[in-house]
């Protein structure tokens, strides 16, 4: 098990569901198994979304446009993310919901990672 490791955020993270980082990844895969920060990295289609609300009362929540046009509404608020850069951040206790407008990459980075 290395103490460093390279490679592609789509490829390596296509066995869970997008995460590349957590406390989730099987310990195997060397640094990427982490107890305190979740990263994401994810092609979103046209036209996915989460509808429903999700909530976490115990994690604070990033979410970065790589590509593409993307909504996050939050029950403070929300954002349509539109250019690559353009983020929306949120803390314990806000519900989400979300939806790519077109297709869309975004990164999401939570912490702390949940067992």
């Amino acid at each position: 098990m290395s103490n460093w490791q390279a490679g592609n955020a789509a490829e390596d993270a296509s066995e869970t569901r997008g995460w590349l980082v957590g406390h989730f990844i099987d310990p195997a895969q060397g640094v990427r198994s982490q107890k305190d920060v979740e990263v994401k990295w994810f092609h979103h289609p046209a036209g996915d979304k989460r509808a429903e609300w999700t909530s976490d009362d115990q994690r604070t929540t990033l979410v970065f446009l790589i590509s593409g046009n993307f909504r996050v509404d939050l029950t403070e608020g929300g954002k349509t993310m539109t250019a690559q850069g353009d983020y929306i951040m949120w803390g314990p206790g806000i519900d989400h919901s979300w939806e790519a407008l077109e297709d869309s990459v975004v990164m999401t980075v939570r912490w702390p990672s949940q067992t």
